[in-house]
């Protein structure tokens, strides 16, 4: 049938994933980075993700497309609901992209999400960012590791030993789209988390690019090693 459908440029798309939060029935998903209509029978039409893209990547079209398909929806959405704990349609608002303030307790984190795995290809704060890739367990060890590490940078934080990701993918496309300036990497010192060093030297050498990069290691005590 011919009806009203989302379109996706994915030239404009900056993979923020803000629409997939705002998709409600879950018709747009997160592909290599890129806003894709995974669903046509998913599209009510109505367009709520329009006005969350940034971009501007978003427009209207008419064309055959299945019947939007409700009944449909809804099961997804339990099901997703089930397996995600609460979590339902699109992508968890949790994961949506922004830039944060500090607040008055003393926090320097400066943008969310944290997570290598939850972390846009491209975004705002990215442009001329001092990269911090951090182990997760290095923020418990080290006391001070806001202002120590934290301050003036875009974190991003893993566990390559509980993750079943491979961070050089996510993190070369990080390097090779933006213009980073430095990155610094801090690991425990523990064997698993030279995993999260590998991640990032394979990256920087796959993005072809050339950036000031150290490693930096935490000992269980919460020493600093440089």
């Amino acid at each position: 049938m011919k009806r009203r459908i989302i379109k996706i440029n994915e030239e404009k798309c900056n993979g923020c994933g803000i629409c997939a939060a705002a998709c409600h029935e879950g018709a747009i998903g997160m592909v290599d980075g890129k806003a894709k209509l995974l669903r046509e029978d998913y599209c009510d039409g109505l367009g709520d993700c329009l006005p969350s893209c940034p971009t501007g990547a978003i427009t209207f079209e008419e064309r055959d497309v299945p019947a939007y398909d409700h009944a449909a929806v809804l099961a997804a959405q339990a099901e997703k609901t089930a397996a995600a704990g609460g979590c339902a349609s699109g992508g968890c608002p949790g994961s949506q992209s922004r830039t944060l303030h500090h607040s008055p307790q003393g926090s320097q984190l400066n943008q969310w999400p944290v997570q290598i795995k939850l972390a846009p290809i491209n975004a705002p704060y990215f442009s001329n960012a001092h990269l911090l890739i951090a182990a997760d367990c290095t923020a418990y060890a080290h006391g001070n590791f806001h202002n120590t590490f934290m301050k003036n940078k875009v974190t991003l934080i893993g566990c390559p030993k509980l993750d079943a990701v491979n961070y050089a993918e996510k993190l070369t496309a990080i390097l090779a789209n933006n213009d980073i300036q430095a990155v610094t990497v801090v690991r425990m010192e523990v064997p698993c988390c030279g995993g999260i060093v590998q991640a990032v030297k394979t990256a920087m050498e796959n993005s072809g690019k050339h950036i000031p990069w150290q490693v930096i290691t935490i000992t269980t005590d919460g020493e600093v090693q440089y």
